[in-house]
């Protein structure tokens, strides 16, 4: 079964059955030793995309925002069983044309990476799509804080909601985590791996 790794601040890597490995906005903590096959870059700020932490496997696939909204829409991307989807995201420093947050869709399971944002109009919507793991960041400085954070874990309706990037000078701050009043809520400290079922 496939296996997400916490990194700490927004960063995360997940692991398919198959060994295929995806980075998401590579940047933060540890967890670099397996070479990427997909890279995901949520946007172009540079605690989200030191793709230079990372090797990379013959043919990786490396799909930023600019590819994720290439020709003005959220685009899909399939690899091979693997399904990306880019879904909307903005904030007071990223406009909805240079920021996204993505479904990956893998071994029978659906995890949305809000990405840096506030509550978007899609999220809406995405409670219908049956996700697994939804992980929204709650800084609360440029993105959503806690509450509004828990409010979009409400629209979505996953069946596990986790709070990453919640502080802007350390990988993770647990007490503001226990403190997210989301339903379905699972904490991952960086460092921690779980297993996707």
């Amino acid at each position: 079964m496939a296996k997400l790794l916490y990194q700490g601040h927004g960063s995360l890597r997940i692991i398919a059955r198959d060994g295929r490995v995806i980075y998401l906005d590579p940047y933060a903590g540890g967890g670099y030793d397996r070479p990427a096959d997909i890279v995901l870059v949520t946007h172009g700020h540079s605690d989200h995309n030191k793709v230079e932490l990372l090797t990379q496997n013959k043919g990786c696939e490396i799909i930023t925002y600019r590819e994720a909204l290439a020709g003005g829409r959220h685009n899909r991307f399939l690899f091979d069983g693997i399904e990306i989807e880019a879904t909307e995201a903005r904030n007071l420093t990223h406009n909805i044309k240079a920021c996204v947050g993505f479904i990956i869709a893998l071994d029978g399971v659906r995890v949305y990476c809000s990405g840096d944002t506030s509550k978007t109009k899609q999220m809406q919507e995405l409670a219908n799509r049956e996700i697994d793991y939804a992980l929204f960041c709650g800084d609360g400085i440029f993105n959503m804080g806690l509450k509004e954070a828990a409010q979009c874990a409400r629209m979505v309706k996953a069946k596990h909601n986790i709070v990453i990037h919640v502080s802007l000078r350390a990988l993770f701050d647990l007490s503001k985590a226990q403190k997210w009043d989301a339903p379905d809520k699972l904490i991952i400290q960086p460092g921690e791996e779980i297993e996707l079922t």
